[in-house]
């Protein structure tokens, strides 16, 4: 296999891994206020939330920037729990219809949070000089933006399901799906490292 595809095999199993769940429940707390005729607008999201990620990893693996990694596995399960409660607090509101920046500039934020969690793991598997290390980062970002875009794709697949045959309201929906992760959340931040 190509290193190409290596890296690029990398980046989708790092937001596709079942067990790393963080990634996904992200993808749909981000995603879930928005139908399909707002793809614009949730592409846009999805590629700055892959540059913040991108960058993230190039500050850590030039070590331009270094993080202690319990705050950061602390901080990342609070953006999905940010996300999501602001989904409660705007479901049914025009809110969806905003200026893109603002959620734009917290997005990407978050990905640079994002980011530096997986730095670590990125940086053991990369080896050899600072040259080296650029394109394979290039390449796993690739990754990361193909699997973030499946993943947005069956969470806009399953809105449109639930609401159109199943008449559940968009308000409804986005209600239940951010109830449901802060669900998921709230365990994953109440047993943080940072507490011990």
């Amino acid at each position: 296999m190509s290193e190409f595809l290596i890296y690029l095999e990398i980046g989708l199993r790092h937001v596709l891994d079942i067990n790393a769940y963080d990634h996904i429940l992200f993808l749909v707390a981000l995603t879930v206020p928005y139908a399909f005729k707002d793809w614009k607008k949730v592409l846009i999201l999805v590629s700055v939330f892959t540059l913040g990620h991108t960058l993230a990893l190039f500050l850590s693996v030039f070590e331009i920037v270094t993080i202690k990694a319990s705050l950061v596995e602390f901080l990342i399960p609070i953006t999905i729990f940010c996300t999501a409660v602001y989904n409660l607090f705007t479901a049914g509101k025009s809110a969806k219809k905003e200026n893109i920046s603002v959620t734009g500039f917290i997005t990407l934020f978050f990905g640079i949070i994002h980011g530096l969690g997986f730095s670590n793991y990125f940086k053991s598997i990369l080896g050899g000089s600072a040259g080296d290390k650029m394109l394979p980062l290039l390449e796993f970002a690739l990754g990361i933006e193909l699997a973030q875009i499946i993943v947005v794709l069956i969470v806009l697949i399953i809105s449109f399901i639930v609401q159109n045959f199943f008449r559940n309201s968009k308000r409804d929906w986005i209600l239940i799906v951010s109830s449901i992760i802060i669900g998921v959340i709230i365990p994953m931040l109440i047993e943080s490292e940072i507490w011990k």
